[in-house]
């Protein structure tokens, strides 16, 4: 037998007397830490209920507070916004007494807003004939004036006060001048073609001439020597022309660049109509108080006639006796006079409440389903009007005999070549009609962002598109934009519309009595927007931080007016109803933006207004934004201090973050209290010379403003 094996392990060591005390003396620290962070965490729990309580407690009493003054602050801010529906009736006179100024003048020039008279206009300038380009263009600024009035007219007047016969009217008269000017431009173009002979160039032997004017900008080039070498048109040493192939360098036919600054192709845009369904709950209301204080009125008179009648064949003694009566007559005849006027004043306050409402409306879905290649006018604009491309049939040359000078008219009147043939058999090369290549300048008073992109007119669709555009690129520093063509016809350069949206900051600034400053801060530019009483103007832009000289400088306008130009330069800061569907936005309820919008306009002649990022963070039917107390004479300061408020439309309150805390809270800030109105949230810190120069400001201002507010959706599309 071999040798026994060791058992495996060892014996279990014991522990001894004094690890045993040490271990039960660690147990007892650990029951005892355990014990003290049970009592502190019970502690630290019952002082934060006791602290939530409090809380819930303080919140409670100060919403009660603010529920017993809310009726009070309610009226006063109702007296406030009175000024609104005061200045849309100085708006309704302004409009009257531009129609009386424009009736006492007797300058021959219609009325553009009387159908009779734009007819008469109309039918008299078709009947004139042999007009020269000169001419036309002379005219052509009455008529543009005038299809700018018409068009003021359906953006000025508020929807409700817009009836459906006349919006026809309106766009029917802006459709049928617009037709009847391209159609005098035609006639010209043709009347200056026949002379081409005449007006040739000794070097080139063709005839090349170039018309400009603040509104048309023509180059016109016939062909009259058909040199198949001279395929490169460049007018008046510049770089706008063509490359023609040859088949048109050897045909009598001439090329048209009709460049109007205006667009005069794209559809007109329907007018927003008022919701017919419920325009205002309690307008139906007032209408009929309106005239029932009417018909009281009209009865007190009445007896008021047949008491002075009576009283006509009394004696002398009752005189005094009559006429204390008379009194008390006038005196109950006021009164229902002031009811009415009260009354009045509130249906305007509704009509202009409604109006603002459909700024912020937002629409339910796209109104058509845009296909490729076709433009969604939507999404894109329009921008440096429309370049009307023609290859022109060369009429018959005017001819001297004996002294007199002959020219066949043609009855049909001028001609567009078809290029390329609808039929081209009788040619063997396969790219006897290759692409035009063509060479435009971008104009000057217009800013793209980004490279502009070539639309053409498709007249059969009605629309515009982006086929048969080939070879585009784009020169910024000579504004020069070069493509190849398959069809000539209209082409515009088209942007898109929501380019600075949204937008990346934003402030409301006072300058002075009845003067704000608006800063609109986006990814590309910076725009700075004066308003003064009732007009706007852009004191400056910026691109990539550089100062940008613009034409649109120093031009005070109307707020219509001023958003219509900024618009057209290529700077739209102007969402409409259906931007949302292209631009991320921070939604807003509308009712809740309105009221802001409001409310801002009403205190922007002392307190400054900015953008907080933590507007992004609270629900839709919360804004948040900066507010501060700014003074006239003070410059704003590098580090403002400012207050952040919380707006729900019905509550106002001052928060206690900042624009650098970590994470959004509605939590009060310390020492304040709810309030029904933004205007006696501020009143709680602001100094009496602010709140005497809120008071104290222009109802035309106060509109302006909040129109622009209202136009620009600041705190949705920040």
């Amino acid at each position: 037998m071999g040798p026994k094996l060791k058992k495996s392990g060892s014996k279990k060591k014991k522990i001894t007397k004094a690890e045993r005390l040490k271990q039960l003396q660690e147990e007892e620290k650990r029951q005892k830490e355990e014990e003290e962070a049970r009592v502190k965490h019970e502690k630290e729990e019952m002082e934060r209920l006791e602290i939530q309580r409090t809380e819930k407690e303080k919140w409670r009493k100060l919403e009660a507070k603010a529920l017993e003054r809310s009726n009070e602050e309610l009226e006063e801010l109702y007296l406030l916004e009175r000024c609104f529906p005061e200045a849309e009736k100085l708006k309704r006179e302004k409009r009257l007494l531009s129609q009386w100024k424009h009736y006492i003048q007797c300058d021959g020039s219609p009325d553009p807003s009387i159908s009779q008279e734009i007819n008469t206009f109309i039918s008299l300038w078709k009947e004139e004939t042999n007009e020269t380009f000169e001419a036309v263009i002379a005219k052509s600024k009455l008529v543009l004036n005038l299809i700018e009035r018409l068009k003021l007219i359906l953006l000025e007047t508020p929807p409700y006060d817009l009836q459906d016969k006349n919006i026809a009217q309106y766009q029917g008269s802006i459709l049928e001048l617009q037709e009847l000017l391209h159609l005098k431009f035609n006639i010209a173009t043709e009347i200056l073609l026949r002379q081409a002979s005449t007006l040739a160039d000794l070097d080139s032997g063709n005839m090349e001439k170039v018309i400009q004017d603040e509104n048309v900008t023509l180059y016109v080039w016939a062909n009259l020597k058909k040199n198949p070498r001279y395929r490169s048109v460049r007018f008046s040493e510049t770089q706008i022309g063509f490359e023609i192939p040859r088949i048109l360098a050897t045909s009598d036919i001439a090329l048209r660049l009709l460049h109007t600054h205006y667009d005069h192709v794209t559809p007109l845009r329907p007018v927003p109509a008022a919701s017919q369904e419920n325009p205002s709950t309690v307008t139906p209301f007032v209408k009929g108080e309106v005239k029932s204080v009417e018909a009281a009125i009209s009865k007190n008179l009445q007896e008021e006639c047949k008491q002075q009648e009576n009283e006509s064949h009394s004696v002398h003694e009752e005189e005094t006796k009559v006429m204390e009566e008379q009194d008390d007559t006038e005196r109950q005849t006021e009164e229902p006079e002031a009811t009415k006027c009260d009354l009045e004043m509130k249906l305007l306050s509704e009509t202009v409440s409604a109006a603002q409402m459909l700024l912020l409306e937002n629409a339910c879905e796209k109104p058509y389903s845009f296909e490729d290649p076709e433009v969604d006018l939507y999404q894109f604009t329009t921008l440096g009007g429309v370049y009307h491309l023609d290859i022109l049939e060369l009429p018959p040359q005017c001819k001297p005999v004996k002294g007199w000078m002959i020219v066949e008219i043609l009855k049909e009147g001028l001609q567009k070549y078809v290029y390329p043939p609808e039929t081209s058999e009788d040619f063997e090369m396969e790219n006897a009609f290759p692409p035009i290549e063509v060479m435009l300048k971008v104009h000057e008073n217009v800013i793209f962002f980004e490279d502009p992109m070539v639309a053409r007119w498709d007249a059969e669709g009605k629309h515009w598109k982006t086929d048969g555009i080939s070879n585009v690129s784009y020169q910024p520093e000579d504004r020069l934009i070069t493509f190849s063509l398959e069809t000539f016809g209209p082409v515009t350069l088209i942007q898109d519309a929501h380019v600075n949206m949204p937008y990346q900051s934003w402030e409301l600034r006072p300058l002075d009595v009845n003067k704000v400053l608006l800063t609109v801060t986006t990814v590309f530019t910076e725009i700075q927007i004066q308003i003064k009483e009732n007009l706007c103007k852009l004191a400056s832009i910026k691109l990539s931080n550089k100062r940008h000289s613009s034409a649109l400088e120093e031009k005070w306008m109307s707020p219509v007016s001023f958003i219509i130009a900024l618009k057209e330069a290529g700077l739209n800061i102007f969402p409409t109803g259906h931007s949302h569907f292209y631009v991320v936005t921070n939604y807003k309820l509308p009712l809740v933006e309105m009221k802001a919008y409001r409310q801002m306009a009403l205190l922007s002649s002392a307190f400054a207004f900015s953008w907080s990022r933590w507007n992004t963070e609270c629900d839709p039917k919360n804004v948040v934004f900066k507010v501060r107390e700014h003074l006239t004479k003070e410059e704003p300061s590098q580090n403002p201090n400012w207050n952040f408020l919380m707006f729900s439309g019905d509550r106002a309150q001052s928060l206690k973050i900042n624009e650098s805390s970590e994470a959004f809270s509605k939590a009060l800030k310390e020492e304040t209290e709810f309030h029904s109105t933004l205007y006696h949230m501020v009143k709680d810190f602001a100094s009496k010379e602010a709140m005497e120069k809120v008071r104290l400001s222009s109802c035309q201002f106060i509109d302006s403003v909040c129109h622009l507010l209202l136009s620009t959706r600041l705190l949705s599309y920040s």
